[in-house]
């Protein structure tokens, strides 16, 4: 009797504090919404926004470094903007028209220098795209809120730009002649330029509501870190962590065998000028010792071969210290003969294309050299000392995750660990198992402990996570030292992890789906990673489209291999539509004879209704916002809490 009193009592306390809780949160919203009024307003705004069709969400992936390949499609919008400008202007202007138009809003600035260069920017020039510019962005309101149009405009201009919203020219002779004041006025000041810049910048905000980049702005290309400069400024986006980026998190966090990655990748890619001109870390020492031990080698392969003995040396010293890695099989360096050429691997013996190895100790081969922990006592210096690395690296950790839910869609850069009969892998650390949704927030939590607390097994689980065949960013097992050093191709095999063959089945996909709570009937799975072989006939639509894999070599050093330049998604109200980027015009040659990215759209998926914002995860927040509203207007009405006004 008396323990069930005793369980009434809880659950009465419990719906106390529960009530007292409420209250509390509604005094607070009081704050913000003093008057019956404000409510009022507030609910009539919401309500009205769920209705309208939501806005494109655009995604791309593996962009390793290519600036000037991303820029142009960042610009574009993967064709939104050119679509757009075809649907306003028809035939009312000619292609080539057209083309000149679109090239003023992907490149607002360098157009107009080469028109003021060519003598062509004149007033009349400029009220013509002063007034398309301002057509096309209106027809592009639509899908938005008043107040979320106002905050796209840059501030300088908000309060003249939303008066010529206002106007409308076409409804009458005295709308038509404010309207054209306006505009002449704006030119007269010598505003034109400016105002057209502000114009092209709201286009590409109402053009793409939000953008996901799923992973590796690092490595191949030579500028990640403009890359990083740009979407800094983005005005929605969010990032899964791509196996390239997680290295540089992990070596921009001092992790000293990721830092010996970055390296060797930036060495192995010819691209050091990241390092050395984007984030001011020093190569020298490391050139400087490596000519020394590698005098018959070219500076640049010397110095590769220099910090791949490190970093082969660091990964056993951490590889022994984490066996739950079971990552024993990259244990190298113990299988070379020093005495021959030869090296043993699987119970094979393979001739080594080199034996020279002058800084390993046969008894001790993953013990660094004096002169070796001085190389990378120095880089890791530079690393932690890097300002700008460091900001690029807050900003990914910020808006970064190892995975995303948005609108029943599942983004990721790799995989999720599978057996070979389609169940969720069990992976162990420190005794306690993971699998499926569990392990991914393990990892998650683990990379932001890296960056967080500095601690040595934290560190070394970044490592992991950039090539540990157990890893979901990676899912792969890298054969760096095969490669390396063996001639024999079937050497350098990197087994891979079974989901990569498994995602084709659709059943799989939706269990994944249904493991990260997403609806597995109207849920996708989107990823990167493993580049797509378009000219062999492999599909980046897996799964009757629940699964799309936009990792089309977006890098110009994947192009031969792949077939195409990449691909992009895009996904709008009437569905999803997949870009494949057959060429990708720079800068240059897209002023020069306004030439845009010759791309095949591919609709994946038409819906039958249009999707509103009240069918996203935007509208589950609003309607949340919405209830707790009515709650403080009853709680107005029924007099426990007080409007200001009364």
């Amino acid at each position: 009797m008396t323990a069930g009193i005793g369980k009434g009592d809880s659950m009465i306390n419990s719906a106390n504090t529960m009530q007292r809780q409420k209250q509390k949160y509604l005094r607070l919203l009081a704050e913000k919404y003093p008057t019956k009024e404000a409510v009022y307003a507030d609910l009539i705004n919401l309500q009205a926004s769920l209705c309208l069709p939501k806005s494109v969400e655009h995604f791309v992936s593996d962009l390793h470094g290519e600036y000037e390949l991303f820029y142009h499609i960042l610009n574009n919008c993967s064709g939104v903007i050119k679509e757009k400008v075809d649907y306003v202007f028809g035939a009312r202007l000619t292609a080539e028209e057209k083309a000149e138009f679109c090239t003023l809003i992907y490149y607002p600035v360098e157009k107009i220098q080469q028109l003021e260069a060519e003598r062509r920017n004149t007033p009349e020039w400029y009220r013509e795209n002063l007034s398309r510019l301002l057509e096309v962005s209106k027809l592009m309101t639509y899908k938005y809120p008043l107040t979320k149009v106002k905050s796209f405009i840059p501030q300088n201009y908000r309060s003249v730009i939303t008066e010529l919203f206002n106007t409308h020219p076409e409804a009458d002779r005295a709308q038509f002649l404010y309207s054209k004041r306006l505009l002449n006025m704006i030119v007269q000041v010598g505003g034109a330029a400016d105002f057209i810049v502000a114009l092209t910048s709201l286009i590409k905000c109402l053009a793409v509501g939000h953008m996901h980049i799923i992973g590796d702005f690092f490595d191949r290309g030579n500028r990640p870190d403009t890359i990083l400069d740009m979407v800094r400024d983005y005005h929605s986006l969010d990032i899964q962590w791509g196996n390239h980026d997680i290295l540089w998190m992990g070596a921009a966090s001092g992790s000293e065998v990721c830092i010996a990655g970055v390296v060797r990748n930036s060495l192995r890619y010819k691209n050091t000028e990241v390092l050395e001109k984007g984030y001011a870390i020093s190569l020298r020492p490391l050139t400087m010792y490596a000519q020394r031990i590698y005098p018959d080698e070219n500076p640049l392969k010397a110095s590769e071969k220099a910090i791949s003995m490190i970093m082969f040396k660091l990964e056993g010293q951490l590889i022994l210290r984490n066996p739950d890695f079971k990552m024993e099989s990259r244990l190298q360096l113990q299988n070379v003969d020093y005495n021959s050429s030869f090296y043993s691997l699987n119970g094979k013996r393979y001739e080594l294309s080199s034996a020279y190895f002058p800084t390993v100790d046969p008894k001790n081969p993953y013990e660094l050299t004096e002169e070796e922990k001085q190389i990378i006592g120095d880089l890791k210096s530079y690393f932690i000392e890097s300002e700008r690395l460091q900001r690029h690296v807050e900003f990914v950790y910020k808006k970064g995750s190892v995975y995303t839910c948005c609108n029943q869609n599942l983004l990721f850069h790799g995989c999720i660990p599978l057996n070979w009969d389609g169940t969720m892998k069990e992976v162990s650390f420190d005794g306690k198992p993971y699998k499926g949704k569990a392990y991914m927030d393990f990892c998650d939590q683990m990379a932001r402990k890296a960056r967080t607390t500095k601690e040595q097994k934290a560190l070394d689980f970044m490592w992991f996570l950039w090539n540990g065949l157990l890893s979901p960013i990676s899912g792969r097992e890298f054969t760096t030292f095969e490669r390396m050093f063996l001639e024999d191709e079937s050497t350098w095999k990197e087994p891979s992890d079974p989901y990569y063959e498994l995602i084709d089945r659709e059943e799989i996909c939706e269990e994944l789906l249904e493991e990260f709570g997403l609806n597995p009937k109207d849920g996708h799975i989107i990823n990167g990673h493993v580049p797509v072989k378009v000219s062999k006939g492999e599909t980046p639509i897996k799964a009757n489209g629940k699964a799309l894999c936009i990792d089309g070599g977006f890098c110009r050093a994947y192009h031969q291999k792949t077939g195409i330049s990449g691909y992009t998604l895009i996904y709008n109200s009437r569905g999803f539509r997949l870009l494949e980027h057959q060429n990708v015009a720079d800068v240059r040659e897209a002023l020069r004879n306004n030439k845009d990215i010759e791309s095949v759209s591919r609709t994946i998926e038409l819906q039958s209704k249009i999707t509103s914002v009240g069918d996203t995860d935007e509208g589950r927040v609003i309607q949340e916002k919405i209830t707790d509203l009515y709650s403080l207007l009853l709680a107005y009405e029924h007099g426990t809490i007080k409007p200001q006004d009364e």
